[in-house]
């Protein structure tokens, strides 16, 4: 049984995950940006411990994590949550930038610094949700694509650092996929939404486990996967 921090566990492919690990008993700890979302993660899966943070504020994540029960070890730390806003370059104003750069990014890497000493201890893993946007950027795209981008050098440079404490780190990167981010993004694009053409979170979900239950000896570092055409 692994103890496992999830971020984006109320919504999509963060749900899955949380619904599988859970369902095979493994301990979890999910953290929601305020009390009333923690109950309401609480009563959906049972078991499970929540913690109280909010990744639009990265720099309150360290006050707030001081004041609550943390696990001791953790075997993997999963951010799945984030947020997206497109625009153009010359219409997306600084709160656009600053909103999406602190969920997708700010966020994750202090997430991560405060908890490596529980990672160190389990060595365990570290999952990063990125996206298609993170390994090109097409118009309208720009902040989330620079978020998920700057998320990218995040984690390659984690994994070299924390190599020698047996900690692995993994990038995976969706396309779209059917979530109720996707909804928000159609909507954005004006276009008519249709889940059929896209993957599930199920799917992605998987291609989540599969890196997170590869024997020790082994590592997989960059995972993409896309809808068929």
């Amino acid at each position: 049984m692994g103890t496992h921090l999830i971020t984006g566990a109320g919504s999509g492919i963060g749900t899955v995950v949380a619904e599988r690990l859970c369902a095979r008993g493994d301990e979890l700890w999910l953290l929601a940006r305020d009390a009333g979302r923690a109950k309401q993660l609480a009563e959906r899966y049972p078991g499970a411990r929540t913690l109280v943070g909010d990744l639009a504020e990265p720099e309150r994540l360290s006050w707030a994590l001081s004041h609550q029960q943390v696990p001791e070890r953790l075997d993997s730390l999963l951010h799945i949550a984030g947020v997206v806003e497109l625009g153009d370059v010359g219409d997306l104003t600084p709160k656009a930038w600053n909103q999406q750069l602190a969920a997708n990014l700010v966020s994750p890497a202090e997430l991560t610094r405060l908890l490596l000493p529980q990672l160190r201890l389990a060595k365990g893993h570290v999952v990063f949700v990125n996206s298609g946007a993170g390994l090109r950027a097409n118009a309208q795209w720009g902040a989330y694509a620079a978020s998920k981008h700057g998320l990218k050098a995040l984690a390659d440079a984690l994994r070299w650092e924390e190599s020698g404490n047996g900690i692995r780190v993994t990038t995976v990167y969706p396309g779209r996929t059917a979530t109720p981010m996707q909804v928000k993004v159609h909507q954005q694009e004006g276009r008519e939404y249709d889940p059929e053409r896209w993957m599930t979170p199920e799917t992605v979900a998987t291609t989540l486990l599969t890196a997170l239950d590869l024997p020790r000896d082994a590592e997989i570092t960059d995972l993409s996967v896309r809808p068929r055409a």
